[in-house]
């Protein structure tokens, strides 16, 4: 849905007048603006500079590294780094600290633009493994450890594999396995797991954590589902095969050179959370548990490994539960048409939607009134759809094919394509958009999902 510009609002009052509706967000940030996890609110009058005794971040030898080792010891990594430029600035230092220009990588189709970029920029020659859909809801599956194997037998040269767990829809894949087959090659393993910081922390997710796993750098997006303001996450450097004075140097590279002390004091007080988090997160494992439950009512909606559904139903390997992905295929309306009902009839703000399903995302700084608040409007609106036995499948994602010198030019993407959220690309430069993929672009259009390009 296309939103239009109005030059006479103002960004803060805009912001200050949404914390103060009655909209519920089950959207990121993961603080879910609830300051009862926070001790101090975060004003402009400590937003600093490096001073004097206040550390230097690509050189933390003060109160910087005791954050960091804070994060080390609550996240169980040999090494971890504060990031404020988001999983991004992590990704692109993890990538580019292992390759060398024109070397060949082993890349999860669905992996976030930023694995993308990291590419484009040393030149790589991607590899891709392609994670099967799932029948109904069409959320992409676990990673196939088959298939890892086979790209590595086929690309032994491959200089590292990067896989997202768990996705944007909570999907986790089997990393124990993976790295396994990973290391046998050599080579390190790289997680994108933007989405699953807390999982280390909640027993309901905890399945599939990589650090503990064999991945060797694993980034984190703080922000996501962890009281911590936006753009902070972490970076976790895991086993021997990865030098870390490597990923210093390229971190330096891509991190800015002007931390904000705002972001960083808010991971700060996020890793004391984590110290001390136990009962906060078993309280969180109950609500998760309750609406869970009451899912079960649901006749036409189902919540993904949620209610009456489970892993086993979709072939998971394994599923966060902390992701509420509400399937709309067998009723009478889409995904985007579900977040339309819930934001203007019941005031809750879902993450994203697509054409068969519609994410909300949870975090242990959601309340039980707000688990109460979206059981209660799916409830309702379940009562109001239509059963639709034999629904029209949205098509599967296409496979691009690299264009060759024969290729019409005209038919070759200059630019990335793809739906954001999550920043999946879709097309990446030097592909073909061939008749499969423009039709299913124009489906996604044609539902109401923005195609960026």
């Amino acid at each position: 849905m296309k939103i239009m510009s109005d030059n006479s609002k103002k960004l803060f009052e805009e912001l200050l007048k949404y914390s103060q509706s009655d909209m519920y967000p089950f959207h990121m940030p993961g603080h879910k603006r609830n300051m009862d996890f926070l001790p101090y609110k975060l004003p402009f009058d400590i937003d600093i500079t490096e001073i004097y005794g206040f550390d230097n971040l690509h050189d933390a030898q003060g109160i910087l590294k005791n954050s960091n080792d804070k994060a080390r010891r609550a996240f169980g990594s040999k090494y971890s780094y504060m990031l404020v430029g988001g999983s991004t600035c992590g990704i692109l230092s993890a990538v580019s600290s292992i390759v060398k220009s024109g070397d060949e990588i082993i890349i999860a189709r669905n992996c976030h633009k930023s694995v993308y970029n990291a590419c484009t920029l040393n030149s790589l020659d991607v590899h891709f493994i392609y994670p099967k859909q799932d029948n109904e809801s069409r959320v992409c599956m676990s990673v196939d450890t088959d298939s890892v194997k086979a790209l590595l037998e086929k690309y032994p040269f491959s200089k590292a594999v990067v896989i997202t767990s768990p996705t944007y829809e909570g999907v986790i894949s089997d990393i124990k396995s993976i790295s396994d087959i990973v290391h046998s090659y050599n080579i390190p393993l790289i997680v994108d797991n933007a989405h699953g910081a807390h999982q280390r922390f909640c027993r309901l997710s905890r399945e599939g954590e990589p650090i503990e796993n064999g991945a060797d750098i694993v980034i984190s997006s703080l922000h996501k589902t962890l009281p911590a303001l936006t753009q902070t996450a972490v970076a976790n450097l895991q086993g021997d095969i990865v030098k870390q004075d490597l990923f210093e140097k390229k971190l330096s590279v891509f991190e800015t050179s002007s931390p904000s002390y705002v972001l960083m004091s808010s991971m700060d007080m996020c890793f004391d959370f984590l110290m001390h988090c136990e009962n906060a997160f078993e309280e969180y494992c109950v609500r998760l548990a309750s609406f869970s439950q009451k899912m079960t009512s649901l006749e036409k909606l189902s919540v993904l490994c949620h209610g009456g559904d489970s892993i086993g139903k979709h072939g998971f390997f394994g599923f966060d539960k902390g992701k509420i992905v509400i399937v709309t295929t067998h009723t009478n309306i889409s995904g985007i048409q579900l977040t339309e009902i819930l934001r203007e009839n019941y005031h809750i703000e879902l993450e994203m939607a697509y054409p068969s399903y519609a994410v909300a995302m949870t975090s242990v700084c959601d309340s039980e009134q707000g688990f109460d608040r979206l059981a209660f409007a799916l409830t309702e609106i379940d009562k109001s759809l239509e059963y639709v036995v034999t629904p029209k499948c949205f098509p599967d994602i296409p496979k691009p094919e690299k264009a060759n010198k024969n290729t019409d030019k005209a038919d070759v993407s200059d630019k990335y394509v793809y739906a954001y959220p999550p920043g999946v690309p879709i097309v990446i430069p030097g592909e073909v958009i061939d008749t499969e993929t423009r039709n299913y672009i124009e489906k996604l259009k044609k539902a109401g999902v923005e195609v960026t390009r």
